[in-house]
């Protein structure tokens, strides 16, 4: 344990807790995204930040975006990109240009940008084309319809962890060639390092996140050099097989597995809670769960996974009624996007009708949209359709908690009743 490091972070976090929520309880609207109650019911403080129609200046330092159209300019617009100038991290580099908070997005191509971040999508592009995951259905269908039989013999089960979490988690782990006698392992890591992408809120909580990087890395490395001596028709073996050296292979390794099943996990309960809340998008799919598919995307858009994506521009650049420096931090708020009224018709309600289908950013934009977007929307998919055939009158149950972050915004725990 490095004690230097600890004492440095151990002020950062500080700082960040007692001089954030002094601001948040004086009025700033992106601080009190970060705290309880605002967390809980981000919608309102959104809809502030939206109806502001311009980029709005939080005393946090950072800019924020909330309408759609700009949004969509901040994530598809080359001119912003993921880094500063002097190369380190949007939340702020502690040393060596890397920030010890954010390090499993700093180890992927998703804090990268190009000819990095071109050079590691197209290594593992070709394995999560349309094509490519429409070959992984008979897997996806096998799983949930399972969990799906396993759940609805319960009667009341927790989303989250029965269905939700270990769907997605096998498939990325076939993916990956990962041996099932790893893979519960391999989830519990990958649950505990994407906690930390909702925000480290302790020391104790780094320290958890430390460690479990270090295990996930310690797996992923062993199986690495395994595939080098006896490769398979796996992502793992792929990536044994190109020019690339171990620590990059597994940090893409460790991030695909983040991405593989954290978001997809988060999309589920999202959309289960939902449909079961408003109740009538639940019987609607009950009576037709081939209407899935139109459930997934009102679920992105509704409440999507991801809440926010940042940017920064090398140039100045015009962006609304503001010059934007070079180095600023611009915060696009992508959930709120997809509540906006200028493209969405009575957003705030559950549509499974929606006209506007798909119009949304819950998979960003650019060249950083979502590279799993397709065997999310599978995944899903295939689950929501599986449970909703299963139990046609699915309801919630007392006792659910969204993990408090505004970055990821999931349910660590969802009790539900078939």
């Amino acid at each position: 344990m490095d004690l230097r490091r600890d004492v440095v972070l151990g002020a950062r976090l500080a700082v960040v807790r007692t001089g954030g929520l002094a601001l948040a309880l004086a009025g700033d609207p992106v601080l009190r995204l970060l705290y309880r109650p605002w967390i809980d019911d981000p919608a309102p403080l959104q809809r502030q930040l939206r109806e502001a129609s311009q980029p709005y200046a939080s005393r946090s330092g950072v800019l924020v975006v909330a309408t759609a159209a700009m949004c969509r300019e901040v994530v598809r617009d080359r001119r912003f990109l993921v880094r500063p100038r002097n190369g380190g991290s949007l939340g702020g580099a502690v040393e060596g240009g890397r920030d010890p908070l954010l390090e499993p997005v700093e180890l992927s191509f998703l804090g990268m940008d190009p000819p990095e971040h071109t050079r590691l999508r197209r290594l593992v592009g070709g394995w999560f084309t349309p094509a490519r995951v429409s070959s992984y259905e008979p897997l996806v269908v096998g799983l949930a319809e399972r969990l799906a039989d396993e759940a609805a013999t319960r009667g009341r089960f927790d989303l989250v962890a029965d269905v939700a979490t270990p769907l997605p988690a096998a498939v990325i782990a076939e993916i990956l060639g990962v041996p099932e006698s790893d893979a519960g392992a391999f989830a519990r890591w990958g649950q505990a390092v994407g906690a930390g992408l909702g925000g480290v809120r302790s020391l104790r909580a780094l320290h958890r996140l430390d460690r479990a990087v270090a295990e996930l890395r310690g797996l992923l490395g062993g199986l690495l050099e395994r595939r080098r001596l006896d490769p398979a028709d796996d992502l793992l073996s792929h990536l044994a097989r190109e020019d690339v050296d171990t620590d990059e292979a597994v940090s893409l390794a460790a991030f695909l597995l983040l991405a593989g099943f954290e978001t997809t996990s988060t999309l589920l309960g999202n959309a289960v809670a939902a449909m079961t809340d408003a109740r009538e998008p639940w019987a609607r799919l009950a009576a037709d769960p081939g209407r899935a598919g139109d459930a997934v995307e009102e679920s992105l858009r509704f409440d999507a996974p991801i809440q926010f994506t940042a940017r920064t521009p090398h140039e100045t650049l015009r962006l609304g009624d503001r010059d934007i420096a070079p180095d600023t931090v611009v915060m696009a708020m992508l959930g709120a996007a997809g509540r906006d009224p200028a493209v969405h018709t009575d957003p705030d309600v559950f549509d499974l009708d929606r006209p506007t289908k798909g119009e949304h950013l819950a998979f960003s934009g650019g060249i950083h949209f979502c590279l799993g977007a397709p065997l999310a929307r599978l995944e899903a998919r295939v689950a929501l359709a599986a449970l909703a055939e299963r139990m046609p009158t699915l309801h919630r149950e007392p006792g659910a908690a969204r993990r408090r972050s505004l970055l990821l915004r999931s349910y660590t725990t969802l009790p539900v009743g078939a």
